[in-house]
């Protein structure tokens, strides 16, 4: 591909990727931000807060699921077509805990006409991974931003 045509779609991911975030109140309020996007492959943050804390005094995993499952949002969504989570599963590897700042990376693995098959991997600020998620999407038609 030519570096004009990887260029266009470059810009076209961070703008539909941004537009995308704007209108993200959820991740937003969880405090996950949205750190590099190219077409296909998404990094977001998200620092653990105190009120993430569950009985066993680590994050909650279903918190570290939104971080992974918002990766895969925006890479998926990072081609400006809309595409929805339709299927995911997450193996926990180790706990993350309050102050600990997560990464997750969404690589797209295989992408069809309609569907979109994607590999997250969140680590911690040590880089120890704590957990991966595999995740399927769907087209619902329509492109991100106009």
């Amino acid at each position: 591909m030519n570096e004009q045509k990887q260029g266009n779609l470059q810009q076209l991911a961070e703008h539909a990727t941004q537009s995308m975030y704007a209108r993200d109140r959820a991740s937003q309020y969880l405090g996950i931000t949205l750190d590099e996007v190219r077409p296909g492959y998404a990094r977001m943050s998200m620092t653990v807060a105190d009120w993430m804390i569950q009985g066993h005094e680590v994050c909650h995993g279903g918190l570290m699921f939104a971080l992974a499952d918002t990766a895969m949002a925006f890479a998926s969504n990072s081609h400006n077509e809309q595409h929805t989570a339709l299927n995911a599963n997450i193996d926990f590897l180790r706990p993350a805990r309050a102050g600990e700042n997560l990464t997750a990376e969404a690589q797209e693995d295989n992408r069809t006409r309609r569907t979109g098959m994607y590999n997250v991997s969140i680590v911690n600020g040590a880089g120890e991974t704590l957990c991966y998620f595999r995740g399927r999407t769907y087209g619902i038609g329509g492109a991100v931003v106009s």
